[in-house]
């Protein structure tokens, strides 16, 4: 069998060819390229997609915190709490906008933030909680909701690897205060280059976001605020209006891509598999497997060598990268994830035969 990327887009590329290229042209003739027709229909189509009132087209989803955080207000003196085993972004964003970062550690079932240890570490400082929702498997947000409704805290979700993803059957960045989307290209919905959202049903969010991402205004060249150049170009925007309707289907192949390997899998010794809880519909933005007895490296250069790419996400937790080391925290189960956690490949339209060939060869490599 030839190579097996982590990740196939042609298969989607194919599909959606025709309507692409037609929208790519028509992008073209109409001659704007930023803020204009297609940046207005997707944000109300992706709005009525996961039913907010405001949705907020952003330049990526690092910025859709960012500018999350200070419409929501959040700023030097202010403590938030999040997730160490998570991407850089979640905790960097906090820190941009000159709050202070408090992690509390995960739970290894569903590698998400581990709800329990919560308000150990609540202090009056404390302003918000930012969930992550890892790999597409969703946090517990009705636990998480009534821990924040207890301490008076803004719940901002960031759900970059769970565009669809619901908890109980309501979707996943719609249910804090506010909702954060990247479209960063490897996403499930993906576009094709950076593009990022904030999702909100707060009025007074919303408009100061909105301002926030054009420079602090609401008319061109009256500032109004110190804000940002953080726009979604009108040529993604396209790209993700041609993109959205499949979506569920797409998350569906996710799902039965899941499936298919669990049932492959579950019976090998040496590896522990993702779970779903039951408030969850996971869209498995990765596939994240675990390698016990300290063999995911040989694992991983042993599938290396014969052409099934795997990815470690993320090697170092948040807490022990340099720029936050000196606070000297211990997350003992984010640190053990991190040195056992490996992605397979995984897409929506992946064939059962390529998953065959990864589990098999996985298997000889244990």
């Amino acid at each position: 069998m030839k190579s097996v990327p982590v990740l196939d887009l042609s298969y989607e590329i194919k599909e959606l060819k025709p309507q692409l290229m037609q929208a790519f042209e028509d992008v073209l003739d109409a001659g704007t390229f930023i803020m204009g027709p297609n940046v207005k229909k997707f944000e109300q189509e992706v709005a009525d997609y996961l039913g907010v009132k405001y949705a907020i087209t952003l330049n990526s989803g690092t910025d859709a915190i960012i500018i999350g955080l200070l419409a929501a207000g959040i700023g030097p003196g202010d403590e938030v709490i999040t997730t160490p085993f998570t991407f850089f972004a979640t905790a960097e964003a906090i820190s941009q906008v000159g709050a202070t970062p408090v992690f509390v550690d995960v739970d290894e079932l569903t590698y998400n933030i581990d709800l329990s240890q919560l308000e150990a570490v609540i202090t009056e400082r404390t302003k918000a909680i930012i969930p992550v929702h890892l790999f597409g498997h969703p946090v517990d947000m009705g636990l998480l909701l009534e821990i924040a409704n207890k301490h008076q805290l803004l719940v901002i979700e960031d759900t970059a690897q769970a565009f669809g993803a619901e908890y109980h059957g309501q979707k996943v960045g719609t249910i804090g205060d506010i909702g954060c989307f990247s479209f960063f290209p490897s996403k499930n919905l993906g576009a094709y280059g950076d593009g990022g959202l904030l999702a909100t049903n707060n009025e007074e969010f919303a408009v100061k976001a909105a301002m926030l991402r054009v420079h602090g205004s609401k008319k061109k060249y009256f500032n109004e605020i110190i804000g940002y150049n953080s726009r979604l170009d009108e040529m993604q925007a396209a790209v993700l209006r041609v993109k959205l309707p499949h979506i569920d289907k797409w998350n569906e192949g996710r799902r039965q891509a899941a499936n298919t390997y669990k049932a492959m899998l579950s019976e090998v010794n040496g590896i522990v598999l993702p779970e779903e809880a039951g408030y969850a519909k996971h869209v498995y933005h990765q596939y994240t497997i675990r390698v016990n007895e300290g063999k995911r490296e040989q694992v991983q250069a042993k599938l290396e060598q014969i052409g099934v790419s795997t990815m470690i996400y993320y090697p170092v937790p948040v807490h022990k990268l340099p720029v936050y080391r000196a606070m000297g925290a211990q997350m003992p189960k984010a640190e053990k994830l991190a040195s056992e956690v490996l992605s397979l490949p995984i897409w929506p339209q992946i064939d059962p035969q390529i998953q065959s060939y990864v589990s098999s060869k996985l298997i000889e490599s244990l």
